[in-house]
Parts: C-alpha cells; structure tokens; sequence
C-alpha cells in the first residue's frame, strides 16, 4: 500500500505535523490539513474508534436482556438501516467542513447556534471521556492481574477488592490518559494511526483465536445453538429501540469522534464503501464477542443477564473455571484494553479540536494538551471514588448525548449543508441509490434518533 499525498485545497497551507513534530487540528476556521497516509490505515483507524466497550462488553449483555439471537438480527438490521447512513453523513460533514464538531456544526447552522450546540456536544465528551478512562484504567488492571496472577477461584475476592480501591482505579486511569495525551501529541500519522495498525488487527487475531476456544468446550456448540434459535415473539418496541441504540453507540456515531476523523478522510476516499467497511467490521466485532462470551458463560451456568457485571464480575469467573484460562483471560482484557483505548484517545481529539476553534492560535497544541490533561485528571476522581456514579453520568453524557449529537450531525448534513453539497463527498454513489440516501437522512433517521432519545429520558424518570 503506498503513499498517497494529500493538500489542502488551493494548496497554500502547509502540512500542520512535520515529521516529529504535534498534532495541530484547525485553530479557529482554519481548516484541518492532516490526511490519513493510507486507504487501510483509514479503515483501521475507524475501525478502532467504532469497536469498544459497546461491542465487546455492551454487546453480549445486552443480547441476554432483549431476546437473544432475535436482538442480534434486529441489531443487524440497524446497523444497516440507521448507523451507516449516519455513519455517511458524520464523515461527510467533516470532510466537507475539514474542521471537528463545533466548526462543523457553526458551518451548517450559523456561528451562535452551531457553537452553542458543538459545545455541548463537546463537554459532553469532556465528561464522558473522564469516566470513560476510568473504566479502560479498570480493564488495564484487570489485564496486569489476568497477566502476572490469573483469575482463580481463590483470588477472586481479593482482584475484587483491589479493583475497587480508589487509588488503584484513579492510578489506572491517569496511566490510560497519560498515554492517550502521548498518541495525540505524536500526531495523525505517528500516533493515531501507528497504534490503530498495531491494535485492531491484535484484537481480531485474539477474538477469533478465543471463539475457537469456546466452541472447543463441552457443551458450548449446544448452548450456541439454542442461544443463536431466534425467538421474535421476544422482541417488542423496546427491544427494537434497544437494538437501534447498540447499533449507533458500538458504532460511534455522535457527531463528535466520527466528524473530526472524518476531517481526515482523503478527497478522493470513497466514503460510502468506508462506511459499509467500518460497519461491517464493527458488527463483527460485536457478533465474535457474543460468539465467545454467550456459550462459554452459558457452558458453565453463569448469568449472562449480569448486565453492566458482565466484564468484571463474570468473565473472571469465566477465566478462573474455563481450560487456559489465564491465557485466554489475558489477551482478551489486553485486546479490549487496547480497543478501548483508541476510543478514549478519539474522545479526546474531539476536546482538542473544540479548545483549539475555541481558541484560535493563542495556545500551543501542547499547553492545550496539557490543560485537558488536567482537566481530565480532575474529572476523574468523582468516577474513581464513587464508580456508581459512572451508570448515571453515563446516561447524560454517553448514550443520550451521543444519540443527540448524531441527530445534529444528520440534520446538518441532509438539511443544512444540502444534498448538493453531499453528492461531491459521496459521488461514488449512484444517482437513484443517491437520492433514497438523502431522502432517508432527511426524514426517517432524526425522528427515529429522536424517539430513542426520547425514550432513554422517559427510561431515566424515577418510578
């Protein structure tokens, strides 16, 4: 795969990361320069911002919560109908934009209302990134002690209640985002992309090499079977909402990640078949998580409707019972610390980006790192004293902000921006195949985004 060069349009401004040098990303409306160097580097760096917790820990429990292999085909569905096509429009938006969330949005929707919307959008990145990296410090030391001691049935309680410690869970997460802030000081090419190349094909290797080892376990290929018999009499409109919901969060649409990453896309990157790409890898992400962890659970009578419990509650009971386990333990918590990693490091490219329009060229790239860094640290410690609060900080600023945030993006692209606009970022499209998309993003997916909303609200109220 070699090298394609990239200019910014009208060729007057010079590569914005020398070689060396930090990661610079549109001060004020000046557009962003950086390209991804490569069409598979493109792939897997989407690839590693799409695939997260939401796959590999979201995923599974939520299957158990809403009707087993019937949620799975429903799910499936919506990736197609609903999270691609926004999947579309979010990098559509940014590379016609060639700036992130708040310069987008002020694009699309004037000055004051598109600032006033990114930036929420943003502080909702903000926070949900703070708890977010305390729970990818948990998965890292969940890692070390899968690593250096394994699970057994005699150290569970004690890598419980370590784990809960305050100083081992903020300790964890400074570490996360000390190498978060590394990544993006490294730049586009040397750091994003460089770890996204190394991280995602890891995680594929091991989630294949752990579905073999589950369909080696007496009893799985039984419990897999009768798990993947669909049961649609068991889905109704939650499931239906619910399934929608997982198709958007594992995918990452929320008008922030996916709209500065879109800013890198090359002019001549096929942006549908991107997307197609990016969501077929994600759902298989999500399918081989399910396909691991659903019969090996199932195999050994543990509770695969543990919820949110699932990841550090059942899977080391998993790990302590199962043959290798300590093997099979450790790359998985490594593979899903590293993909979730990613994903922090995408949360916090889209707060620099919003501190840099913000702020035009009156900071350096490496004092507003800095200054995120320790807002960030900051933000941490509700979330690593008080880890019950992650739940409901997480309803706010994780799945109700981003189902917003998506439906911002698709309304800015399908109405504000215009379907002309568009037609140059998707010219691969056919014509008539062209115009169902746009009429599709125009009136079908911000109210069904909007009745998810709607939903998780309703779902929120106290009983």
């Amino acid at each position: 795969m070699h090298q394609r060069r990239r200019h910014a349009p009208g060729g007057h401004l010079p590569p914005l990361r020398q070689p060396g040098g930090e990661l610079r990303m549109s001060p004020g409306p000046a557009p962003v320069t950086q390209r991804f160097h490569s069409r598979l580097t493109t792939l897997l760096t989407m690839a590693g911002v799409a695939i997260g917790l939401g796959n590999v820990w979201r995923f599974p429990y939520m299957m158990g919560q809403n009707g087993g292999s019937a949620f799975l085909v429903i799910y499936l569905l919506m990736v197609i109908l609903f999270a691609v096509p926004a999947l579309c429009a979010e990098w559509g938006l940014g590379r016609h934009a060639r700036t992130g969330t708040v310069g987008a949005l002020s694009r699309a929707f004037g000055n004051r209302a598109g600032a006033a919307i990114g930036g929420l959008l943003v502080f909702g990145i903000l926070i949900a990134d703070s708890y977010y990296m305390v729970v990818v410090g948990n998965i890292l030391f969940s890692a070390g002690f899968s690593i250096g001691a394994g699970f057994a049935p005699g150290n569970l309680d004690s890598f419980a209640a370590t784990l809960l410690r305050t100083p081992v869970q903020y300790l964890s997460a400074l570490l996360v985002l000390a190498a978060a802030l590394w990544v993006i000081h490294r730049g586009l090419r040397h750091g994003i992309e460089a770890v996204s190349r190394l991280f995602v094909p890891f995680f594929g290797a091991v989630m294949l090499y752990l579905v073999g080892q589950t369909l080696m376990l007496e009893g799985a290929l039984s419990e897999l079977a009768a798990f993947l018999t669909p049961d649609f009499s068991r889905i109704g409109p939650r499931e239906l909402f619910a399934a929608m919901g997982q198709a958007c969060f594992s995918l990452g649409v929320g008008g922030t990640f996916m709209v500065i990453y879109g800013s890198f896309l090359a002019d001549d990157e096929p942006i549908l078949p991107g997307a197609m790409s990016t969501g077929a890898m994600d759902a298989g992400a999500a399918v081989l998580a399910g396909i691991f962890i659903v019969p090996a659970v199932l195999a050994f009578g543990l509770d695969l409707e543990a919820g949110p419990r699932l990841l550090f509650n059942t899977l080391p009971d998993l790990f302590a019972t199962m043959p290798f386990g300590r093997l099979s333990g450790s790359l998985f918590l490594l593979a899903l610390t590293f993909m979730a990693f990613l994903s922090a490091v995408a949360g916090l490219v889209v707060c620099l980006n919003g501190l840099q329009h913000l702020l035009g060229t009156r900071f350096s790239t490496g004092a507003l790192l800095l200054g995120l860094g320790a807002a960030e640290a900051l933000l941490m410690l509700p979330s690593a004293a008080y880890p019950g609060l992650i739940g409901h900080l997480d309803l706010v600023f994780g799945s109700g902000m981003q189902i917003f945030g998506a439906m911002m993006a698709v309304i800015a692209v399908a109405w504000s921006i215009g379907p002309v606009a568009l037609r140059r970022d998707v010219p691969e499209a056919p014509q008539p195949a062209y115009r169902w998309l746009v009429a599709w993003l125009r009136w079908v997916v911000p109210p069904a985004f909007g009745i998810i909303l709607i939903g998780y609200v309703y779902d929120s109220l106290p009983t």
